[in-house]
């Protein structure tokens, strides 16, 4: 069942994905991360309202971790979204389990004693590192060309910041956290980085007929958050964390039905080593530490 909840979750975000892509028509990212976290706040109130949740906690400070590294990626992805095709967009918010597997690579390498002989175990996980990396530059190809490398380097950024944030996700969840009381706090972050942002950037015109895009934009993204955090907490970690790639394929889906986006075979090809690389570094890292913090529940 726990499974399930993932696919639902990946299904939501895809959604949510196409709705943040409409309205950055008319919103900056900034804005679009300020609403989102305002109306999740409203709808996780009312959640844990409705259940009987405090929204007191006993770990602000990992609260405050998770939303700092959550709120930049989430900002990070929404760049990429307004900017790129929105299956590029997914496929590389979705390159978290390939950069765990890369720092899990770097660090084995900086602590390289040359006398003891080569690091053990490291093999298969480079070779899954440089498949997600590959994947990479084939999905990355045509926007190089397109004059969009940087909001490509962002994308890529977004994925960094999605692994440190579902770590902390995980680790919430083991303290016992209620899922609706970690997802209000999340969107509190959001809607207070949200705002910083726009000091920045300024605020658009207000349009009521634009605005209503971010309604389903803020229930879908809480919907989603609720799902993952719930699967993540609950489930199997290493089942999990590979169901998720389905946004992968909702996001493709979407992408080419309701934006017109043309991939063409060598970004099919990128996406599937992607794929492949982050459900194989995952299954790696189970394996090699089946107890390890945040990777078995």
């Amino acid at each position: 069942m726990h499974a399930l909840w993932m696919i639902l979750a990946s299904l939501f975000f895809a959604s949510m994905a196409v709705c943040v892509k409409i309205a950055s028509a008319w919103f900056t990212s900034s804005e679009l991360v300020f609403y989102r976290g305002l109306l999740g706040m409203f709808f996780m109130w009312l959640l844990a309202r409705s259940r009987g949740v405090s929204l007191a906690t006993q770990y602000p400070a990992m609260h405050a971790w998770r939303s700092l590294v959550g709120v930049i990626s989430l900002g990070a992805w929404f760049y990429a979204i307004a900017n790129l095709p929105l299956a590029t967009a997914m496929t590389l918010n979705y390159m978290s389990s390939v950069w765990v597997a890369a720092f899990l690579v770097g660090g084995a390498l900086l602590a390289w004693n040359v006398a003891d002989g080569a690091p053990t175990r490291q093999g298969a996980l480079v070779v899954t590192v440089l498949a997600g990396f590959a994947g990479v530059v084939m999905m990355l190809r045509p926007t190089i060309e397109q004059n969009q490398a940087f909001a490509g380097m962002v994308g890529l950024m977004s994925g960094i910041t999605a692994a440190f944030a579902y770590m902390q996700v995980m680790a919430l969840g083991k303290l016992g956290e209620p899922e609706s009381r970690t997802v209000f706090y999340f969107a509190v972050g959001s809607a207070v980085a949200g705002a910083a942002g726009m000091l920045v950037e300024g605020v658009s015109a207000w349009d009521w007929q634009h605005a209503l895009w971010l309604v389903p934009m803020s229930l879908l993204a809480s919907l989603g958050q609720l799902c993952m955090t719930r699967a993540y907490s609950h489930g199997a970690t290493l089942v999990v964390a590979s169901l998720q790639y389905f946004g992968i394929v909702f996001g493709a889906i979407f992408s080419v039905t309701l934006f017109g986006d043309r991939i063409a075979l060598p970004g099919w090809i990128g996406m599937a080593l992607i794929v492949a690389g982050g459900v194989a570094a995952t299954v790696l890292r189970a394996r090699a530490a089946p107890n390890a913090p945040g990777e078995e529940h």
